[in-house]
């Protein structure tokens, strides 16, 4: 395990220590008190100390502090959040690399967690979170207690090189000795336009630690009615338009992190393709360079056919392409709530030249993709 120190979560022996540290940090202090700024500090931290009785390990801690966090934000932020899990076995012991499109810096894999442990598997994910969200020590200690793994950014290629072999070696030391879940993104950062690629980059760093087949890896495809981010994401869109140079500041990271998880995201749900083992071998004569741009390609696929599409998918294609080829899919009604939902995206972005014609389009492009995507993939599936 020492060889992991850096970039792992903490191990159960380390998490009461974790606990004392997490409760001693000013800043973590600040953020409790915003919650009950009634109760004196002793007080709050005493509770917390009691609720704490009985954690032995970071599933402990994910079951009995998020778990109820992440229902309520379920019950009061979406319509419903679901999984579809047919096309896996049905071996729950089994354990599973979760590759997925990525819509959420923090509720991609919170979400994923509550959906295992309510469809009766005894474990959730560990998970990787790039070491440019963790920005102060409360944080990192948090998401180290949560299970998540650090992703090193901003590295150079000699860098990159050496913390993808150790993050690999990681990732299959976690599937096959922890008997741990993994859930990583398909790509660094999220698509803003909802185009969601696999980046052939991504399997080649997992294939650095071993055989891709002991990881067990799943395509999952999360698919949300509703993006509370899509007019941030398109509000960067214009910035980055009228400035090339233009870069997200940490303060516009965390916006955007209490923006997803507070905003409103109707219905979301979860489906799982079918493990990759099922195919892979099909590849395994392919020349190398081909190898991982058709498993890229193949992953793709997957995840698209795995969109569930709302009416404003349908509606903001239609749009984009000025006909009614998917009019049979939506009513009068949706159109009109969704244009309503537009207006007051649209209305929350202050810029000082604001392009709204193009800030619109960006939004209809992001809702429209999905449908464009799953349509392709399912052709290509039927030859």
């Amino acid at each position: 395990m020492n060889e992991f120190d850096e970039i792992r979560p903490y191990e159960p022996e380390e998490m009461k220590q974790a606990f004392e540290d997490l409760l001693k940090d000013r800043q973590f202090n600040l953020i409790m008190k915003g919650f009950a700024p009634w109760l004196p500090k002793f007080v709050r931290n005493g509770l917390l100390r009691l609720a704490f009785v009985g954690v032995k390990s970071p599933l402990d801690f994910q079951l009995r502090f998020m778990k109820p966090v992440v229902k309520y934000i379920i019950r009061k932020h979406t319509d419903g959040c679901t999984l579809d899990e047919h096309l896996l076995p049905r071996d729950k012991q089994l354990r599973y690399t979760f590759v997925s499109n990525h819509r959420d810096i923090v509720l991609d894999s919170a979400f994923l967690d509550l959906l295992l442990i309510q469809n009766g598997y005894p474990t959730t994910v560990e998970i990787g979170i790039g070491d440019n969200l963790l920005i102060y020590p409360w944080i990192k200690r948090l998401v180290r207690m949560n299970k998540a793994f650090t992703v090193r950014r901003g590295l150079t290629a000699h860098e990159m090189m050496a913390s993808s072999q150790l993050m690999s070696r990681y990732i299959h030391f976690a599937v096959t000795q922890k008997k741990e879940n993994i859930w990583i993104a398909q790509r660094e950062g999220r698509a803003k336009d909802s185009d969601d690629r696999t980046q052939e980059s991504v399997l080649k760093m997992m294939a650095m630690g071993g055989d891709l087949k002991e990881l067990n890896i799943v395509p999952l495809t999360i698919s949300y009615e509703f993006d509370p981010c899509d007019y941030l994401k398109a509000q960067e869109f214009q910035q980055k338009r009228d400035d090339p140079a233009f870069k997200k500041s940490k303060q516009d990271d965390l916006d955007n992190m209490k923006t997803g998880i507070f905003g409103y995201k109707g219905r979301v749900k979860y489906h799982c393709g079918t493990p990759i083992n099922q195919w892979i071998d099909e590849l395994k004569d392919l020349p190398k360079k081909e190898y991982f741009a058709t498993l890229a390609q193949r992953m793709d696929s997957e995840i698209h056919q795995g969109y569930t599409l709302y009416p404003c998918n349908y509606i903001a294609a239609d749009e984009l392409s000025g006909t009614s080829e998917y009019a049979d899919r939506y009513t009068e009604a949706d159109r009109q709530r969704f244009e309503s939902y537009l207006k007051g995206q649209l209305a929350k972005i202050k810029l000082p030249e604001k392009d709204e014609p193009f800030l619109r389009e960006k939004m209809l492009t992001m809702y429209a993709n999905p449908v464009i995507n799953k349509g392709k993939a399912m052709r290509r599936s039927e030859k």
